[in-house]
């Protein structure tokens, strides 16, 4: 009977939006960053097999961004309902963030997955493209970071330690 609690529990989390976003999202950010650090060890030991493995993994790592945006766009209404006002806020900054800068994760995922393709072809691209999803995914990194920071701020009041941003509409008059 215990073991069936805790199944029912598990899927039920899983119908959640809110709880498949919170589940997801260190994918996009931590499991990147490991997966970069893997592609800056394997450019320097210049192996392509394990430049390809962690191209993949940066490739899956992008990738996961979009099933991160689009449970948290369903999620939105009702983690809104549960958070106080400066939560709102910067539950708002969180989604601004995140539509403004989802696409850094798609290029990468499609650089990620050129880098692979491409050298087969052409091996002389090898280099320059593996530098450049380097390149991208450090700037992906800091998109994520950036992201992060909003969300982590909409339901811990602990790690509030700033006034939330100013809404949108007021920023842009």
């Amino acid at each position: 009977m215990g073991r069936q609690v805790v199944i029912d529990s598990i899927l039920h989390g899983l119908r959640q939006p809110e709880y498949v976003h919170v589940l997801l999202n260190p994918v996009p950010v931590y499991g990147l960053l490991v997966s970069w650090i893997g592609l800056i060890i394997a450019f320097f030991l210049k192996s392509r097999r394990a430049q390809i493995a962690t191209l993949g993994l940066v490739f899956i790592c992008a990738l996961s961004a979009w099933p991160v945006y689009e449970f948290g766009q369903q999620a939105y209404d009702r983690v809104l309902s549960m958070t106080d006002e400066a939560g709102e806020q910067w539950l708002d900054e969180h989604q601004d963030r995140g539509e403004d800068l989802i696409w850094i994760f798609y290029a990468l995922a499609v650089l990620s997955a050129a880098a692979i393709v491409v050298p087969i072809k052409w091996p002389k691209s090898s280099v320059p493209l593996l530098i450049t999803v380097i390149v991208l995914g450090a700037v992906t990194l800091g998109a994520g970071g950036y992201i992060a920071y909003a969300g982590g701020k909409v339901r811990h009041r602990e790690f509030r330690n700033e006034p939330p941003p100013p809404k949108r509409s007021e920023r842009e008059h």
